[in-house]
């Protein structure tokens, strides 16, 4: 979470290196790539989206109004809010950065489960902290503090990232163990940067170690992953039942009949071709595909004839039939 106002030029940077980094992936993560892409929309609000998305004004990260007016509004729009290009570039390079990594680890419908869990449970983290702190008496530092953007979801990712890491990272320059890099990276920055939001930071960290503790704790399925696997499967049925209906047309030929293979098929009103094993109806007395009569009496010569001079028989009709 950042505050405060800033602009850059750095939004095409942004665009051109996540373009770039996604071509390259041999996987490439459709979660991460959705976030990325709602966050950029979000803060460029084009014109079809203008009237439909809240302002800036309308959805800061701030405990004291969310808190007076049950405004949730604020309490999960304030993520994907970004004060300026230069705050929205770091925030989308980190999350392309981190959610590669973990969406190929985890896969698609688990990450984004993650990222809906981490969503919720850094924000509302942040909003204890900050109606706890009001008894030691910092209502003004932390209670009215505006905050917006994405950065507490992603301190949140770097903990679960580096949680099982034994490895070493680099935070602003300093090596330390990859566990504590969340930690290294909020002192830095809060003694660096001006204008970011310490407890929007904290927030998301304590919500990556709880979320870590919690899965390594249930032994069951997450519960999110459940939820988002039934909307992918709602809103993918209308999908799978197209795909059903065209194979299923794919093995009619005319909308009459089937070829099948050489056993007979027990079905009323049908009768199979003995030459190209094609099913008609009993209205017909010469096959549909190949123009053999029912009996085959036609076809099948009682001389001895080859094999070859059969086939060779049946090409003849079927060009004489189809005209190729």
């Amino acid at each position: 979470m950042e505050r405060g106002r800033g602009r850059g030029g750095m939004l095409g940077l942004l665009l051109l290196q996540a373009l770039s980094e996604y071509c390259r992936l041999e996987r490439k993560p459709p979660v991460t790539a959705g976030l990325i892409a709602a966050n950029t929309l979000i803060y460029l609000r084009p014109k079809f989206l203008h009237t439909v998305l809240p302002s800036l004004n309308q959805v800061w990260f701030n405990p004291y109004l969310i808190l007076k007016h049950k405004d949730l509004k604020r309490f999960i729009l304030s993520a994907f809010y970004h004060i300026g290009e230069s705050h929205l570039v770091y925030n989308m390079l980190s999350l392309l950065w981190k959610g590669i990594q973990l969406e190929s680890a985890m896969g698609s419908i688990e990450y984004a489960s993650m990222v809906a869990a981490l969503v919720g449970m850094s924000q509302g983290i942040t909003l204890l902290l900050a109606k706890v702190l009001l008894l030691f008496d910092y209502e003004r530092a932390y209670y009215n503090e505006y905050a917006v953007g994405f950065s507490g979801v992603l301190f949140a990712m770097k903990v679960v990232l580096y949680s099982q890491s034994d490895n070493y990272a680099y935070v602003q320059g300093f090596v330390v163990p990859a566990r504590y890099a969340a930690w290294a990276e909020l002192i830095l920055i809060q003694m660096f940067v001006p204008g970011v939001s310490f407890l929007g930071h904290l927030g998301g960290i304590l919500a990556g170690l709880l979320y870590v503790y919690l899965k390594s704790s249930h032994s069951g399925a997450n519960p999110f992953t459940k939820i988002i696997r039934g909307l992918t499967s709602l809103l993918g049925w209308p999908l799978r039942f197209a795909n059903r209906m065209f194979r299923h047309s794919r093995s009619r030929v005319f909308g009459r009949g089937t070829i099948g293979g050489s056993e007979t098929r027990n079905l009323s009103g049908v009768w199979r071709c003995r030459a190209c094993t094609y099913d008609n109806i009993d209205l017909l007395n010469v096959c549909e595909m190949c123009g053999m009569d029912q009996n085959g009496d036609a076809f099948w010569p009682s001389d001895g004839d080859t094999e070859a001079i059969r086939l060779q028989e049946l090409r003849q009709r079927r060009v004489q039939r189809f005209g190729q």
